[in-house]
């Protein structure tokens, strides 16, 4: 061999080497934090011996004697599988992550300390119920019990062994139960309604008059989408519509929204525009068992791993102490089932969406501020953020009687009408929903479920319901504010105090709620809940526009008119991928004058029947349509912050726009001559070309890559592949039933999908079905990390196993927790 290969061979040889060895000090890294699924161990503050029943999938079911045990075991093993992100979690909720990463994340922290997530729970811990402490003290000390057993950071998650070559001397605390109902705020936050819709109102006025700020947010199309609620009036309490305040100081809006996007979104996207959720029940008198069937598929965030864990939480004798028969998906972090069913009833949830956050534009001078005609001193407080490898910083938090100031302009200006903005919202105020978690959890009929949803203040979600009895129900739960005047729509000057919020929330009994419906099946999809022209008390004017809900309508009478419902079609209608806006729109485009090779792209769409599967040619050349067309017309004149995303609300905007040719919206303001309706269209369609292509599969575009939360999007590649997994073809859309959702202004790239799905089979709960989108599994390269991903991605469900027998036999792993030091 020459002599310079030689050289290279073994230059080669060298690196090969080392990447082995590097390989292998990572993988023996990684395993030292995989769990111990297998045997006996012993766990202080257990009063007998725990049962956890583990399948291939490493889905836990836990089996114990008492409430205090069962949650302690469900703890200790949240924390084997999550306690990495458990730990980063309340950091979040504490304002405390530039403990762990430094001065990279003082903005979030400094807006978390600013809202004061953490304060607002440690005055809500005293004022639960007393069960609710006992479990989640006993929750704490199954968290512990883990914790103490493993000192050592690579015996925790491997992410701790990558934080130590940053953060030598990070060391986690003990979990507390205020960590637990700390993190209820960020659900909170993440589920929050229109504050961004407020905001894009806001800044787009600076723009636009009025009348055509109005056309980027028409009213819900109660004549085409039914609401839930479709029985029942209410007419007292009406909010008052009165003329709306003057337009604000675009600069001071601005402001604001970049402390509130400083949060972070722990389960939700950033790009809410058209993100929700579905569910929807039939009654047994549609169904194939006899018995009511019902859905669920939260819509979040593409996190690794998942938001959600599977668990199932059972008492070995139920009885008036021990009443848990839990099947379900739980938050690390938190004890209960959030999401499922026992042994009578099964529910689930889709984001309700009220209007409980405002921003109030105050005046400002100083350390006081104008209210009501008087100079009012400001509260004040200071919050110390500690900084890894750096000097502590000092911040002060001021808030007005409406909240804390999230948006300030330091430079007073006597002339200015207002100089800061402050946020008042729901969750700021202690509250009970963490009672509603066991509540729900132990409830056994519909009486029962709604006591329990009158303790869910915040967030609000959509509450379905089906039980073995037969019975179906809806309750729009949560503490929804009563404005003395306006409509929560845009931000209102502080200073007056016409705009305040009365003492009290719409009560509980006004708020809609339906059993046993005449069609035999209730559906929610962030769809509006009651007509808002019959029923009084103001929820939200900001919905979503029913384009999934009425699919799924659609999809359960063609599904009736063929016979019975089973299980099998509730599945089907989750996977329905149908474009709700291409029977609009492709008539359009296709009667445009239009040449080249984009011409011959645009044959695609010919008898094309709207369903985006991931081989679909025509979906991808639709959506590249739909994104060019959505960017030429509205980018010219909105502010970046209001351009349009994608998602429902934009398609009744441009339907009502393609009946009017020469509208003003069609125009692009950045080129000299006039433009209208037919000339974006073209250009869209051209523009598509250009960017997909005529022979580009809707999957190799549109895709998801599961990205770890903290390390996943670090920006060292290495690291990134460690912890990450894809990109893969997805189907879907934002706005189809499986809510697939992406930014129309950054690419196809998916941003939120169904984050679990499930179907519970009320007549048989062992023939129910759920598959979560990651595994149970935090630790990367585990077996459970990412083997449930598959199957979601093509629509498949794993058996939802309750039964003792049926759990027992599916077990692979049977770990015995006995009491001990």
């Amino acid at each position: 061999m020459p002599g310079p290969l030689r050289w290279l061979a073994r230059v080669l040889t060298v690196l090969l080497a080392l990447a082995l060895v590097l390989t292998g000090v990572v993988v023996w890294t990684v395993r030292q934090s995989f769990p111990q699924l297998e045997g006996t161990l012993r766990v202080p503050g257990l009063s007998a011996a725990v049962e956890v029943y583990r399948d291939r999938f490493g889905i836990p079911h836990i089996y114990a004697d008492t409430p205090e045990d069962l949650f302690l075991a469900q703890g200790y093993v949240h924390a084997q599988d999550r306690f990495w992100e458990m730990d980063f979690r309340r950091h979040v909720t504490a304002g405390r992550l530039s403990e762990l990463f430094g001065r990279s994340t003082l903005d979030q922290d400094k807006a978390i300390r600013t809202m004061g997530w953490r304060r607002v729970a440690e005055k809500e811990l005293p004022e639960l119920r007393e069960s609710t402490r006992r479990y989640l003290d006993a929750y704490a000390e199954g968290v512990n019990a883990w914790l103490a057993a493993h000192p050592d950071a690579s015996a925790r998650s491997f992410e701790y062994s990558v934080l130590k070559l940053t953060n030598r001397d990070y060391r986690p605390e003990k979990w507390t139960a205020v960590d637990s109902v700390a993190w209820l705020k960020a659900m909170a936050w993440d589920l929050r309604s229109n504050v961004e819709t407020e905001i894009d109102r806001a800044l787009t006025a600076t723009r636009l008059p009025p009348q055509r700020v109005a056309q980027l947010f028409p009213e819900y199309p109660f004549d085409r989408h039914d609401p839930i609620v479709t029985q029942g009036a209410i007419s007292g309490d009406r909010f008052d519509p009165q003329a709306m305040p003057g337009d604000a100081d675009a600069a001071l809006i601005e402001t604001a929204a970049e402390t509130l996007q400083a949060v972070p979104d722990l389960m939700s996207s950033r790009d809410r525009d058209g993100i929700g959720s579905n569910s929807w029940v039939v009654s047994g008198d549609h169904t194939t068992t006899g018995k009511p069937i019902l859905a669920n598929d939260p819509h979040l965030s593409a996190t690794m791993p998942s938001v959600w864990y599977q668990a199932g939480l059972h008492c070995r004798t139920k009885s008036q102490e021990c009443p848990f028969d839990l099947t379900g998906f739980t938050f690390s972090g938190v004890p209960g089932v959030i999401i499922g069913h026992n042994d009578r009833i099964a529910w689930g949830f889709t984001n309700l969406g009220p209007d409980v956050a405002d921003l109030f534009l105050e005046k400002v001078e100083g350390d006081t501020y104008l209210y009501k005609g008087e100079t009012r001193p400001l509260e004040k407080r200071t919050e110390t953020i500690k900084v890894a490898g750096g000097d502590p910083v000092t911040l002060e938090v001021r808030s007005t009687v409406h909240g804390p100031l999230v948006g300030e302009v330091l430079k007073i200006d006597p002339g200015a009408e207002a100089n800061a903005v402050a946020l008042q919202w729901t969750a700021l105020t202690p509250g009970a929903s963490a009672d509603a978690i066991f509540a729900m959890n132990e409830a056994r009929d519909w009486h029962e479920f709604r006591a329990a949803a009158s303790l869910f203040e915040v967030p609000a979600q959509n509450l379905i319901y089906a039980d073995v009895d037969g019975r179906i129900g809806y309750q729009a739960p949560g503490r929804i504010p009563v404005r003395l005047k306006g409509d929560g729509t845009v931000p209102v000057p502080g200073w007056t105090g016409e705009y305040d919020w009365k003492p009290a929330p719409i009560p509980f009994d006004q708020l809609p709620s339906v059993t046993d419906p005449p069609e035999g099946y209730i559906v929610t999809a962030n769809n509006a809940v009651i007509d808002s022209r019959r029923y009084g008390p103001l929820l939200t004017k900001d919905w979503a526009y029913g384009y999934r809900s009425q699919r799924i309508i659609e999809r359960i009478k063609q599904a009736l008119q063929k016979g019975k419902i089973s299980a099998q079609t509730m599945a089907e209608i989750q996977q329905d991928s149908h474009n709700g806006l291409a029977a609009t729109l492709v008539p359009h485009l296709m009667r445009v004058p239009l040449a080249g090779p984009a011409a011959e792209a645009r044959k695609l769409l010919e008898g094309w029947d709207g369903w985006q599967t991931v081989s679909s040619r025509p979906a991808a050349y639709f959506n590249a349509v739909w994104r060019h067309l959505l960017k030429l017309t509205f980018d010219d004149e909105l502010p970046a912050q209001a351009r349009p995303t994608g998602g429902d609300r934009w398609f009744e905007v441009v339907r009502s726009l393609l009946d009017r040719p020469d509208d003003p919206f069609w125009d692009d303001v950045r080129t000299p001559v006039k433009e209208t309706r037919d000339d974006m269209l073209r250009l869209a369609m051209v523009d598509a070309y250009e960017e997909v292509g005529a022979d580009t599969p809707w999957g190799e575009v549109h895709t998801l890559t599961l990205t770890n939360q903290t390390f996943g999007s670090s920006g060292i590649a290495p690291i990134e592949m460690l912890f990450n997994r894809g990109p893969f073809g997805v189907p879907g859309n934002k706005d189809a039933v499986n809510a697939t959702g992406w930014n129309v202004q950054r690419g196809y790239e998916i941003t939120a999908v169904p984050s679990m799905r499930m179907v519970v089979d009320l007549a048989d709960m062992d023939k129910s079905g759920w598959i979560n989108l990651t595994g149970a599994s935090g630790h990367a390269y585990h077996d459970n990390y990412w083997d449930q991903t598959a199957l979601w991605t093509k629509g498949e469900l794993l058996p939802m196993y309750s039964k003792p027998e049926s759990v027992k036999k599916a077990a692979t792993h049977t770990l015995r927790l006995v009491p001990g030091s």
